[in-house]
């Protein structure tokens, strides 16, 4: 038995072959392409799984053609029926593609309903043609045919295609050049496929066109979408670098040097900011107003990042003045909310918490606009919390006062102040660090140096929340009064 192959099914077969390679190939590497968006990435997965079934089912149906068999004439009519099928959805695919590229937002709804329409249609001409032989029918040799009405299987494909043309030609300047000349090699091909097989008939020059079509515009894809990519890491990076500026900048506005007053040994204070983010809207403050009053706050932005950050700033150089001008905590804080609310079109605020210390008389004046309560340790005794009088947050009415309150310290007394990122860390399973673990951690070792106060909460929080993501600043503050 000698076997034999016509020239005509060789090149056919090796085009199906490098249809196959090609497309499975382009599948694997679009499955492995990570950087790309999820949406573009299943979207080719799904376009060139057609590929591959379109042209595995024109495979089938020339192996089988002309076996004998009514199994067989069953497989072949089902066979080809998926073949032609696959081929409308290809191309109502691809028109889908175009217009999401068209960024037609006022049209779109209209032009996808008749996209929908005309795959509906060719699904509806298919099936009563498979019925009726008018589009394509077996001989009793089980040999394919080409019914007299064959070309109505084409026409609505043609007017999708004829829809692409629409939209890349109204759409011309939302679309990349380059995925502009995807889109037409795409409708050209075809075409030009269909007149070659005129001409050589019985060659699939259809499955070549298509296969190359559909490469070249996986390969502009990919190149948009690295270009894409460089651009957003480029973009990244340059955020990065600023936002490290930013955080620096902001680390360098708050008193950092430590000890903060070396030559006053009647007082020690110690600081210490862990922002969330690379800048934080959490900050504190402390400076001598004169010889004898040292300032405090304890101040915390609503919001995170980089608008919490600006606004933190704007605020500390607020309150910094006006108690650079001798006023009282309630004063302070009432011509800052007044200076706030004047202009707050973002409607953020801060709570806040000040302090007037009179270091030669150990007096504690101080206001709290909505902050936490701060901690106080008398000589000898231990860290407890005191519930003062709260006023309005900063900034949230133009109206609200406050009022000042006063705490006596004897030497040996300490002052912690902190906010809410401190009791509100929170472990993996949701659990809060809460204000009792705090207080446990200040009693630890409630006699030492500032620095070692904050270390000890510090790791006490760490210990707590362990590996959980950290999602509010955690910002501290401790005053030591040694007469």
């Amino acid at each position: 038995m000698v076997f034999s192959v016509s020239v005509t099914n060789l090149i056919n077969l090796l085009f199906i072959a490098a249809g196959i390679g090609v497309c499975g190939l382009c599948f694997l590497s679009i499955s492995f392409a990570k950087h790309l968006r999820k949406e573009v990435r299943r979207y080719f997965q799904v376009f060139f799984l057609m590929i591959l079934f379109y042209i595995h089912a024109h495979l089938a149906r020339q192996l089988m053609d002309g076996i004998p068999g009514e199994g067989v004439r069953t497989a072949l009519y089902v066979i080809t029926f998926l073949e032609t099928l696959s081929a409308g959805l290809m191309t109502h695919m691809m028109s889908l593609l175009i217009l999401a590229a068209a960024n037609a937002e006022k049209k779109a709804k209209t032009y996808v309903i008749v996209l929908y329409a005309l795959l509906a249609a060719h699904t509806a001409v298919l099936v009563a043609g498979c019925f009726t032989g008018a589009i394509y029918y077996f001989d009793a040799a089980n040999t394919y045919h080409r019914g007299a009405l064959y070309l109505l299987s084409n026409i609505s494909p043609m007017l999708m295609m004829a829809v692409d043309v629409v939209l890349i030609v109204r759409y011309r300047k939302n679309i990349d050049n380059l995925l502009k000349s995807a889109f037409w090699l795409f409708i050209v091909a075809p075409v030009v496929a269909i007149v070659f097989q005129l001409l050589f008939f019985g060659i699939q020059f259809i499955i070549f066109a298509t296969v190359a079509a559909a490469v070249y515009m996986f390969g502009v894809i990919i190149k948009l979408q690295n270009d894409e990519f460089q651009r957003q890491q480029l973009e990244r990076t340059r955020i990065e670098s600023e936002l490290n500026l930013a955080s620096e900048i902001q680390a360098d506005m708050l008193p950092n040097i430590y000890p903060a007053f070396p030559d006053r040994p009647e007082f020690d204070i110690y600081a210490t900011m862990n922002p969330a983010k690379e800048v934080g809207g959490d900050f504190y403050d402390f400076f001598l107003i004169d010889e004898d009053h040292l300032y405090m706050a304890m101040a915390d932005v609503s919001g995170k990042g980089v608008p919490a950050a600006l606004f933190m700033m704007a605020t500390k150089i607020i309150l910094a003045n006006n108690a650079k001008s001798g006023k009282s905590p309630a004063e302070i804080l009432n011509e800052t909310n007044a200076a706030i609310c004047s202009n707050n079109r973002e409607e953020m605020f801060v709570t806040a918490w000040l302090g007037v210390f009179e270091i030669s008389t150990g007096r504690l004046t101080a206001a709290n606009a909505g902050h936490e309560y701060p901690v106080i340790r008398h000589a000898d005794g231990a860290f407890e919390v005191l519930k003062d009088k709260h006023g309005l947050v900063v900034g949230g009415m133009s109206s609200a006062r406050y009022r000042d309150y006063e705490v006596m310290l004897e030497p040996g007394s300490k002052v912690f102040l902190y906010t809410d990122g401190i009791p509100e860390a929170t472990d993996a399973d949701g659990n809060m660090f809460g204000l009792d673990r705090m207080v446990g951690a200040l009693n630890i070792n409630s006699g030492a140096e500032p620095e070692k106060i904050l270390g000890n909460v510090q790791t006490a929080v760490d210990d707590f929340v362990k590996t959980a993501e950290q999602f509010d600043d955690l910002t501290m503050l401790c005053m030591e009064y040694r007469g």
